[in-house]
């Protein structure tokens, strides 16, 4: 075992195996590889259930009230483990629970596989979840632990191409999986990369435990938890076909009143105790707050409107689910070229700028989503995919550059962990709340377009007329039914269109939310150099 020697404190301890010397300079590398696996399996699921949900819909009879939560239970255990998970692996040893957010969340996918239910589905979820929100910051710290300052850039590249890619091939693995197999194939697929995961794991990883551990913060961390689940099941469910009494019933009225009571405890607690949960007082930081305001509203808008678009490729125009997959394949790859340009751009321009052009190819993606309809074209659908994959990879480097610019060196690891912290529970939210927006919204131009009908004009004749002539020579119907067939058809059309304009008004709703993200952009304040050795001067 090599000495260590980069000022570390704590101890290492391990077996490794005999090719593999815990002292040989291709050990970080293997290191590097075996954590890209983990990630890319943990980051993939946060989007291969997407075009899944369909097929699932259809296999528990459940609405998209309901089959949110199979997305938003994930999402919601990723971000609460997030901040937790560094105290964790300091206190236990980051291989140890490494390996057991593996273990946790490969057989949370077992489990998922074997679901009976939507509950035992979205539970499943949860367990995932919890393992998820560890294997992503655990497996980032082990890798810079290991790497020299001056490769740590390197170094994460290469662990980003494992999360970049997840965007492209998880939708495209989950529908190929779906169309030739089955939904339960979606979450197999992880048993045989995480069992491998948590092997090379084993075999490769030496261990590390800091010497000092500071106190973890229960009171926030379950005062946030709770916050967290009870606003998300009042947001999710006031519209729900279950819940009768709608906003006002004592469920909702109740769950809210317990978000309240729960974030004036988590606040209290946060700006009180000596080691919290989430380094609130960061936000005290102008730029820090500002570009966490813009995160938290990305994530509303681009995460609560990433379920959308399969649902309506495949129930609205047919798509399979492995076609709807394939339709997010450019964006990752996009993601990947434009991401490299920005931050090249951002060195030389106000980076300002170039956050605000991403927001307006974000924006005009959900723009045109729009206006889509039972009978857009492929490639009205394949442009704001490619306007999206742009516009996220140009964001986040800029972005990032400017509100971490003035944290201090000793509390970057918090700001990155709140950074991510914050972007998830904005994606939980918007997922509760566009999904409760696309059930009203689909009632409501139900019953709008329903009462547009009237039975007794012409053109409702003259359409019913030749519905029954369709029904006649198509299927043969008996004369007694072809009338009932023919209304059936009618209403069956407009239950369609309702589902399509409800799709459109959720889309611009995220396009609205999205451009509230360049209120805050505006008043970030960004430094550049004149020249070479003249002091930094701000740029507005």
């Amino acid at each position: 075992m090599s000495k260590d020697t980069s000022n570390r404190s704590g101890s290492f301890s391990g077996p490794g195996i005999g090719a593999i010397r815990h002292d040989h300079s291709s050990y970080k590398w293997w290191v590097l590889a075996n954590i890209m696996i983990g990630t890319f399996m943990a980051v993939l699921d946060s989007t291969i259930v997407n075009v899944s949900l369909p097929k699932i819909m259809a296999a528990f009879g459940i609405t998209v009230d309901k089959a949110e939560w199979v997305i938003n239970a994930y999402l919601l255990a990723f971000a609460v483990m997030l901040p937790s998970s560094g105290w964790i692996a300091d206190h236990f040893g980051y291989k140890k629970i490494y390996m057991l957010a593996l273990f946790l969340f490969t057989s949370g996918s077992f489990l998922c596989g074997l679901a009976w239910n939507e509950n035992a589905l979205i539970f499943f979820r949860i367990m995932q979840g919890l393992g998820g929100g560890i294997i992503t910051p655990v497996g980032m710290a082990i890798v810079l632990r290991e790497f020299p300052l001056e490769r740590r850039g390197t170094a994460l590249g290469f662990w980003s191409i494992a999360a970049a890619s997840s965007v492209s091939f998880g939708p495209l693995i989950g529908g190929y999986l779906v169309d030739n197999f089955s939904w339960h194939s979606i979450f197999d697929v992880n048993l045989p990369v995480g069992l491998f995961a948590i092997f090379a794991s084993w075999a490769i990883q030496r261990e590390y435990k800091a010497a000092k551990t500071r106190s973890f913060d229960f009171l926030g961390f379950a005062s946030m938890s709770v916050f967290l689940v009870s606003l998300l099941l009042a947001l999710a469910d006031g519209n729900a076909s279950w819940n009768t009494g709608g906003w006002t019933s004592t469920f909702i009225l109740s769950c809210f009143a317990i978000a309240a009571v729960a974030l004036t405890v988590f606040l209290f607690t946060e700006f009180r105790v000596e080691h919290p949960i989430l380094e609130l007082n960061l936000l005290k930081n102008f730029n820090y707050g500002m570009a966490n305001i813009v995160l938290f509203i990305f994530g509303f808008s681009v995460f609560g409107s990433t379920f959308l678009l399969p649902l309506y490729l495949q129930n609205s125009l047919n798509y399979t689910a492995y076609q709807a997959g394939l339709v997010y394949l450019p964006m990752g790859l996009i993601q990947g070229v434009a991401a490299p340009i920005s931050g090249y751009m951002a060195d030389r321009i106000n980076p300002k700028i170039i956050s605000l052009v991403g927001i307006v190819f974000l924006a005009s993606s959900w723009y045109l989503n729009g206006f889509l309809s039972l009978y857009s074209m492929h490639s009205e659908v394949m442009l704001p995919v490619y306007l999206r994959g742009i516009g996220m990879g140009i964001l986040f480097t800029p972005l990032s550059t400017v509100a971490l610019s003035e944290i201090k060196k000793e509390k970057m690891a918090q700001a990155s962990g709140l950074f991510n912290v914050i972007r998830q529970v904005g994606g939980s939210f918007g997922v509760a709340v566009i999904g409760t927006l696309l059930t009203q919204r689909t009632l409501f131009h139900t019953a709008v377009d329903g009462e547009a009908m009237n039975q007794y004009s012409t053109t409702f004749q003259h359409v019913i007329n030749g519905l029954r002539y369709f029904v006649t020579q198509a299927i043969s119907a008996p004369m007694s039914t072809e009338l009932e067939r023919a209304r059936a058809l009618v209403l069956s059309s407009v239950a369609q269109q309702a589902i399509v304009q409800a799709t459109d008004d959720a889309f611009l709703f995220a396009f609205a939310i999205m451009l509230l993200c360049a209120v805050p952009i505006f008043f970030l304040r960004t430094h550049r150099k004149k020249a070479a050795g003249d002091k930094v001067v701000a740029m507005e």
